[in-house]
């Protein structure tokens, strides 16, 4: 049985009709490699393996996987020129999940994976940037505790020791952003967050890459049976035998300063089904930068901008100042950007969801999906393909899901009432109709 397939420089072992063994994810780096586009090389482990691992347990998969993984790795070294667990010209990667259907934020992925104290002086060194690199280890060790230590708090109610000690240590320095530490900061977050690991585990943080790897491979495979991934499966109705697929991929950073940036983008809207392509990126930031709310993403367009500047009352000015679009920043990126988002949807004949990073201004692709979206652009963007001639009646029809048709007839706010209220605070809207009642922040508060 292959367990690992790989993928890079153009070339795959892999496709978008495999997603049932490669995972959704798996399948469209696969793809996305045989199209021609930008994209990290890496390799996929089988959702077949996952199933193994909940049957058989860790030790038995990782004997039987371990041949064909180092050979994959040896594939990653080849394509990137760099070697991993070598403290001189080190390759770092990144362990993602990837079921066959959509799971978003279900499941956890671990960044920076092959950092040590040897390899962030040879990052720093090679890149001629120590805040990037220190920065870049104090996350690997951050989501590390959390994904494969299991020291991710298990409610919002519980406190998450890691942001605790940042919170901390950006109230000494009078800063309020991450990107205000300094490296001598962040060398002190890296011994600060290793004590916390040794109290929490009782261990020191692992050293070795290797050992890294099967941590963060197994805590995927683990990810499968979390709660919030059972619950997920149960709301959706998604078989619990069809396990996950783990992707890793050399790791490319939105983090190496001004020239670099992370982000997330959809080839229409998602709320509203409009064709107008749209997304949001960060300048010099990481992973789970743009959604985790702590800055304020930018958008990638200008008109995307624009609106967003109107609804919150920023000027013409200092949005262009402040918040300028990747088009206003990065122009060259932003047009490869737009480009490559039309191809895919035009290949995939539906709307795409997308990840994308930004290094040292070349743009790589991490991940395409056929986007979530409301009940009203559901019926829209449907309709909208098929009268463009992109797709049948009976694909129309296939595409309706019934619950998300339960939403178009939901109550929603009175347009001209909307206007006239009083507005006490902005969010992302969650809601596919008009709500009433008492604000709560965590789903546990809210059962309560």
């Amino acid at each position: 049985m292959k367990r690992v397939y790989t993928f890079g420089d153009g070339k795959a072992e892999g496709n978008a009709s495999m997603r049932n063994l490669l995972g959704g994810k798996g399948a469209n780096l696969a793809e996305m490699n045989l199209l021609g586009m930008p994209v990290p090389p890496g390799f996929t482990i089988t959702t077949e393996v996952c199933t193994e691992y909940t049957q058989y347990g860790r030790d038995k998969v990782v004997k039987d996987l371990t041949a064909e993984v180092q050979a994959a790795i040896a594939h990653v070294e080849q394509l990137t020129g760099k070697k991993f667990n070598d403290p001189e010209n080190p390759l770092l990667v990144s362990v993602r999940s990837g079921a066959r259907a959509s799971m978003p934020g279900m499941m956890d992925t671990v960044l920076n994976l092959g950092m040590n104290d040897a390899t962030v002086e040879s990052l720093a060194k090679k890149s001629g940037n120590a805040r990037f690199a220190w920065d870049s280890y104090r996350r690997f060790v951050q989501m590390y505790g959390d994904v494969v230590l299991g020291m991710k708090p298990k409610s919002k109610a519980d406190i998450d020791p890691f942001e605790e000690i940042m919170d901390k240590v950006k109230e000494e320095k009078g800063v309020k952003l991450d990107t205000e530490l300094t490296v001598e900061d962040l060398q002190n977050l890296v011994k600060l967050f290793k004590a916390a690991v040794k109290e929490y585990t009782g261990k020191d943080f692992p050293n070795d890459a290797w050992e890294q790897l099967w941590g963060g491979i197994c805590a995927v495979f683990d990810s499968w049976m979390n709660e919030r991934a059972i619950l997920y499966r149960r709301m959706n109705q998604i078989p619990e035998e069809w396990g996950t697929a783990v992707n890793v991929q050399a790791m490319v950073y939105g983090n190496m300063g001004d020239n670099s940036a992370t982000g997330v983008a959809f080839s229409r809207d998602a709320a509203t089904g409009e064709n107008i392509f749209n997304g949001e990126y960060l300048i010099n930031a990481q992973g789970e930068d743009v959604v985790a709310g702590i800055r304020t993403p930018q958008q990638i367009t200008v008109e995307g901008s624009r609106r967003w500047a109107a609804l919150q009352g920023i000027s013409e000015e200092v949005r262009a100042e402040k918040y300028p679009s990747l088009e206003e920043s990065m122009p060259v990126c932003a047009a490869e950007l737009i480009a490559i988002a039309g191809r895919l949807e035009n290949y995939y004949k539906d709307m795409q969801d997308m990840e994308f990073t930004i290094q040292d201004g070349k743009l790589w692709m991490l991940q395409t999906r056929n986007g979530k979206r409301t009940g009203a652009a559901m019926v829209k963007i449907a309709m909208d393909l098929l009268r463009a001639g992109e797709i049948d009646e009976k694909t129309v029809l296939k595409r309706m899901e019934p619950q998300k048709l339960d939403e178009l007839l939901h109550p929603v706010f009175d347009k001209a009432a909307l206007k006239r209220a009083e507005v006490v605070a902005k969010g992302l809207p969650a809601s596919p109709g008009a709500a009433a009642g008492q604000i709560v922040f965590s789903a546990e508060e809210a059962e309560a």
